[in-house]
């Protein structure tokens, strides 16, 4: 892999696979939410995706979550805790990751994301899954953040946007090949496959996909189509901290309301804290809710 991808996958590695801290009975309601396996139509394939669907009656408000890149660590200690406190949850492997069909990469990714959406707000899925079609968040960790960030622009109706530790891939993409010299030899470099849970890519390919629409997926060039949104940003003691604070400051200068922020003194997978991630997100969808 390239330095970019490979140096990613390295911190997924060292840190995703570290025994996580789950929230308890405690600090979320005790009713039973149910995970229900579902398949998601996406470019003539169907990927596989888990639906965590709220306890009570009525339809409810649905979070859709953008794992990462590679996104090891799974994360279902957060749809956990977030269906019980009343919302459903879908989550989802995109193509060509964690044994969905399909090759990988973020074009899939983004429009594997779109289907997620037509998937909760299909009439059919909504009678199934008691999902509230008019109330769809989108969420997502590192890489994941990103694609609902793209997503949440290009998608009317979203009622706000989660970010953890999102990552400014296509930023980092442009200042790590800052000569046409360097992005030559990218370009002409031997294919490195793609590891582990990634299959039908390779890391030089990830890397020319971001420089090649850096101008339409960086955070900079983002943050003025997100200023109407509600936004929460969460971020942690990583590399990513500051990608996220000029996001912010983005947001803010194109007359957007400042995005709520939560802190949480840990390493990029929320290790030690994903307790706290859970409850930070759970009390921010209450307070959207109460502001409707």
């Amino acid at each position: 892999m390239s330095s970019l991808n490979f140096g990613r996958l390295s911190l997924f590695l060292a840190l995703c696979l570290m025994p996580f801290q789950v929230a308890t009975a405690q600090q979320v309601p005790s009713a039973w939410s149910r995970g229900i396996p579902v398949l998601i139509p996406t470019g003539g394939l169907k990927i596989n995706g888990m639906f965590f669907q709220a306890p009570g009656e009525g339809p409810r408000p649905t979070l859709i979550y953008f794992h990462g890149l590679p996104g090891f660590s799974g994360d279902l200690d957060l749809p956990l805790p977030v269906s019980r406190a009343g919302w459903n949850v879908l989550t989802l492997h995109y193509r060509g990751s964690w044994g969905s069909p399909g090759e990988y990469s973020y074009a899939h990714q983004l429009e594997d994301a779109t289907s997620a959406i037509a998937f909760v707000r299909d009439s059919a899925n909504a009678r199934a899954y008691s999902i509230d079609t008019r109330r769809v968040v989108l969420t997502g960790h590192s890489t994941g953040g990103l694609i609902a960030m793209i997503t949440a622009a290009n998608t009317p109706g979203i009622e706000g946007l989660v970010l953890i530790s999102a990552s400014d891939d296509a930023a980092q993409a442009v200042n790590q090949y800052k000569t046409p010299a360097s992005r030559t030899e990218l370009a002409q470099s031997k294919p490195t496959p793609c590891t582990g849970p990634l299959s039908g890519c390779t890391s030089q390919n990830l890397d020319l996909e971001t420089l090649d629409h850096a101008s339409a997926w960086s955070f900079a060039a983002l943050a003025p189509r997100l200023a109407k949104l509600p936004v929460l940003m969460i971020t942690s003691d990583d590399p990513y901290r500051t990608e996220n604070d000029a996001l912010e400051a983005a947001i803010i200068s194109h007359a957007g309301p400042p995005p709520a922020r939560v802190h949480l003194k840990t390493d990029h997978a929320y290790t030690s804290q994903r307790a706290a991630l859970a409850s930070a997100v759970i009390d921010w969808l209450r307070k959207l809710s109460v502001a409707r």
